[in-house]
């Protein structure tokens, strides 16, 4: 059962993960209630995307078609998420505050879905009040 949802920093450190990183060994001990969402999935790609060819390029893609895609189910922001995002977009307005829109789409995937957001980058998603977060331990992130 999806519990969590990986947001793209949370990703991309994993594949910098060393074997002994913390991050490497909170995956490991939530194999199977791990997602990440359709936007999150575009970042990753598009990233990859813009890299020269390299070997490192080649890696990462290797990480994403075989790592990501198979253990990580990609949800799609769908209907339920739009109005969820729709909603809380509103509530932030009156408030005077605009968050990053792919962020809003992440947490509307998992505010829409009950999920608590996986993130290194706390300050984006705490606005949304209706959404679970945590942080979780990446090597030399400070955590």
């Amino acid at each position: 059962m999806t519990r969590y949802l990986l947001d793209t920093n949370i990703v991309s450190a994993y594949f910098r993960a060393a074997p002994d990183d913390p991050l490497v060994t909170k995956i490991a001990a939530h194999s199977g209630e791990l997602a990440i969402a359709s936007v999150v999935w575009h970042e990753l790609r598009y990233g990859w995307r813009l890299l020269a060819e390299s070997r490192r390029k080649a890696a990462l893609g290797e990480f994403l078609e075989s790592v990501v895609r198979p253990n990580f189910p990609i949800l799609e922001y769908d209907a339920g998420a739009a109005d969820w995002h729709a909603h809380q977009r509103a509530l932030l307005r009156d408030q005077g505050v605009v968050p990053p829109f792919v962020d809003g789409q992440i947490a509307a995937v998992a505010g829409a879905r009950d999920l608590t957001v996986v993130t290194e980058n706390m300050r984006h998603f705490k606005v949304f009040a209706s959404i679970r977060l945590e942080r979780w331990p990446i090597l030399g992130s400070g955590a």
